[in-house]
């Protein structure tokens, strides 16, 4: 399937995964609630599937626009017809404030609960990563002034365990969002204790997102690609020189190459220059010419490529990768931290965009989360449902957000109806729908422009 067909389908199946759970929240508990639920829509637009259940009032649609969904509720304000009598007790806005917040609420938790138990299951099953081992220090960076070396092995971040890179950039992500020094404990190379302090000073200035550590300084140990290529794409420099996949590169001007990284490093180097490279072919060693393609970078510097890509052997991460495994008690604790710590962390970088002090690069609008959802769906069904369990913290905390048209602004209203002990004026409500609905299209506008943005560099 081409990319483009898969970051659709993936982002609609999470889209209708979402929003079907969102949906089912509210409409699980107006029902248990006694409010009478009239339709219950997953999609907006034309109805494509209607039915009913026998013995049941509502209506179940399937709409043909996949992007959202909503839960009809019997209404006064709503209604066109006067209601009957007899239905007057099942209308929402005949319910207390306490009934009328618990039905707004269900949808966020429903986002919630599912995002605890997806991470439960994949717990269970074995979350699967690198070791939390340090490659490499940037000179002169945050990591470097904070003491680390290469080979340092991260055991924990403010006291909180670390089993792999991906929870170490996380653990160490979420506490730089607060205020104070972070600490990260080691195990040397040498095989010491030792603890690393990153002051919160340095860290503050740092844009939070899947660069972080590459900010701070650090890049994880990945062992290395031997020199032997495995590609050779035609019209290339590689190809017009007769290199072959299988070949071994011994030397390049006479340096040696010990690696697939000094190769590109020497390659880079060389852009427009005659080179001789010394290869082993099948036992034996030649010496072939080429003259690496000249490639300007974006920041105007010029590299040369050759057009080959290396052999990378089956078992190269097996002594790296680590699988985590908890048991029922301890994944559902994980599970509900990981669900907290997302939501907090969120809420951080959320506060800082809004004071000016995280990029708004950070934002994702419906083209950034497709081709988010098509990446990781391409990497496996455990990296697409840990996806859709970020993707559904992240559709919880922004409806609880005290904006009108939203969850959170409805609740808004039903706080102030209980402080003031009489409803909000149904004027005053529309007002702010249409302040929510501007705001909403204010976001949505920016995260299209940072989408499109991110898309055209």
């Amino acid at each position: 399937m081409p990319p483009i067909l898969t970051n659709v389908a993936a982002f609609l199946v999470a889209i209708l995964v979402l929003v079907t759970i969102h949906e089912y929240g509210h409409f699980w508990v107006a029902r248990r609630l006694g409010v009478k639920v009239r339709r219950f829509s997953i999609g907006f637009g034309r109805p494509l599937f209607t039915w009913r259940r026998r013995g049941d009032d509502t209506e179940y649609v399937i709409a043909a626009l996949p992007l959202g969904g909503y839960v009809k509720m019997l209404d006064e304000r709503e209604e066109e017809a006067p209601i009957p009598p007899a239905d007057l007790p099942f209308a929402f806005n005949r319910q207390p404030v306490w009934k009328r917040s618990l039905v707004v609420l269900a949808g966020p938790l429903a986002n919630f609960l599912l995002a605890v138990l997806i991470y439960w299951g994949l717990l269970m099953a074995g979350e699967t990563g690198v070791r939390p081992e340090v490659g490499t220090v940037e000179p002169h960076s945050v990591a470097a002034e904070a003491g680390f070396a290469p080979g340092d092995l991260v055991t924990e971040v403010d006291g909180r365990p670390v089993a792999t890179w991906g929870n170490f950039w996380f653990a160490l992500l979420s506490a730089s969002l607060g205020h104070g020094d972070v600490t990260v404990d080691v195990t040397t190379a040498d095989g010491d204790a030792a603890v690393r302090t990153l002051p919160a000073a340095e860290l503050a200035p740092l844009d939070p997102g899947q660069g972080f550590l590459g900010e701070v300084g650090l890049q994880s140990y990945t062992p290395s690609i031997p020199p032997v290529i495995a590609e050779v794409v035609p019209g290339e420099p590689a190809a017009a020189a007769d290199l072959r996949p299988g070949d071994r590169i011994v030397s390049i001007d006479g340096e040696h190459v010990g690696d697939w990284d000094a190769l590109v490093t020497a390659v880079q180097a060389r852009a427009g220059q005659t080179v001789s490279l010394v290869v082993e072919r099948g036992g034996a060693r030649q010496t072939l010419t080429l003259t690496p393609r000249a490639v300007t970078l974006d920041d105007g510097s010029v590299i040369g490529r050759i057009g080959a890509g290396p052999a990378v052997p089956e078992d190269l991460y097996d002594d790296i990768e680590v699988v985590v495994r908890y048991g029922p008690a301890g994944g559902l604790l994980e599970a509900l931290r990981r669900v907290g710590d997302v939501s907090v962390m969120t809420l951080r970088i959320i506060g800082r965009m809004l004071v000016g002090s995280a990029s708004v690069q950070n934002l994702s609008g419906p083209i950034g989360i497709a081709d988010a959802a098509g990446k990781t769906v391409r990497f496996g069904i455990a990296p697409y449902l840990e996806f859709i369990a970020l993707l559904s913290v992240s559709l919880g905390l922004l409806n609880l957000l005290p904006i009108p048209v939203l969850d959170g602004g409805h609740l808004l209203f039903f706080a102030i109806e209980a402080v003031l002990r009489r409803p909000v004026s149904e004027e005053l409500q529309a007002q702010g729908q249409r302040l929510g609905l501007f705001l909403i299209l204010c976001l949505m506008t920016l995260a299209f422009y940072v989408d499109i943005a991110r898309i055209f560099g």
